[in-house]
Parts: structure tokens; C-alpha cells; sequence
């Protein structure tokens, strides 16, 4: 059995890079209106964080049972279909297997959990101290969690929910 290495490096120049010539394959693909938006989230999209080399792209759809009859697609791009993958709403995708290089998130446009997703990535980069103490945690949890991914989930776990609620505050109160 072969283990996922959880890695979290210094923030690399070309993850913007490699988010937008993904997002053009996969605005290339779909021929239909369905896919209203394609964003850059997660440690990857917030400039100077520390972060797995996983560029995480939230995709917002009209409709989610469209883009389960249209996953297919997503194949050859080396995509893998998961599902819901553990989250109600979401349609979750994986680029690469142990060691992926990209995953997507898609929910259905202005969904809370699509409003989630990009409240914390804005937060995180408005609120640069916030960002510096998160990367602490991802580095310590990193360290401590000897490649388990639910260790590494769970150490990060509070302080995410924590500063989510308070982004979606920020951004919409």
C-alpha cells in the first residue's frame, strides 16, 4: 500500500500559474453553460502561504446533477470522480492518486459551502497575521501527523472553523 506523503512547503511562485492554465482545460471542456465560475482556493491561492503543493479549484455549477452526467469528461483530464466525497452538495474531483497535483470542489453557485470557500481564502489574504499563524499550524500538523491525513485534517480543524465563521462575517455582514 503506498502512503500519501503530506508535505507543506513555502509558497511557490507558480501555483497561480498552474491554477489558470487548468482553469482554460477545464473551461475548454465543457460546452454548455453549466459551469458559472471557476476559482483559485485553498493554501495555494493566497500569496506567501505555506501550503500542500495541491492547487484546489472551486468550481460553481447551475446544476450539480448536469455536471454528474458530464464527470466523464473530467477523466481525461486525469480527473477522478469521487463524489459527494464526504461533504452533502459537493461534487469533488482528483488529479493524481496518492500524490495529486489538483482537486476541485464544485457545489452549486452562491452555495454557503461556495461562499465558505472563498470568504477564508479572502480573509486569509486581507488578514496577513491570520495567514502567518495558520501556516504555523499547517507546519506543526504537518510535522506531527506521520502522513495520516485525518491527523493532519484534525489539527487544522479548529482553527478553519473558527476563522471561517468569522470570515463569512467579514465578508457578508
Amino acid at each position: 500500500m503506498s502512503i500519501r506523503i503530506i508535505e507543506v512547503v513555502d509558497y511557490r511562485d507558480e501555483w497561480p500559474d498552474q491554477f489558470s492554465q487548468e482553469k482554460a482545460v477545464i473551461q475548454s471542456l465543457f460546452s454548455n453553460d453549466n459551469v458559472e465560475a471557476i476559482h483559485h482556493i485553498g493554501s495555494t491561492s493566497v500569496k506567501g502561504l505555506c501550503a500542500k503543493p495541491i492547487i484546489d479549484i472551486l468550481m460553481e455549477v447551475k446544476n450539480l446533477e448536469v455536471l454528474d452526467d458530464e464527470s466523464h469528461l473530467m477523466g481525461a483530464l486525469g480527473y477522478l470522480a469521487k463524489g459527494e466525497f464526504g461533504i452533502t452538495g459537493r461534487r469533488y474531483f482528483q488529479k493524481g492518486d496518492i500524490q495529486r497535483s489538483h482537486q476541485i470542489h464544485a457545489f452549486l453557485s452562491g452555495s454557503v459551502d461556495a461562499k465558505r470557500h472563498l470568504a477564508f481564502r479572502d480573509y486569509l489574504i486581507a488578514f496577513p497575521h491570520i495567514a502567518s499563524e495558520y501556516a504555523s499550524i499547517k507546519r506543526e500538523g504537518a510535522s506531527i501527523c506521520q502522513n495520516d491525513v485525518d491527523i493532519y485534517c484534525d489539527h487544522k480543524n479548529s482553527f478553519i472553523k473558527e476563522h471561517e465563521a468569522k470570515a463569512l462575517d467579514w465578508k457578508f455582514a
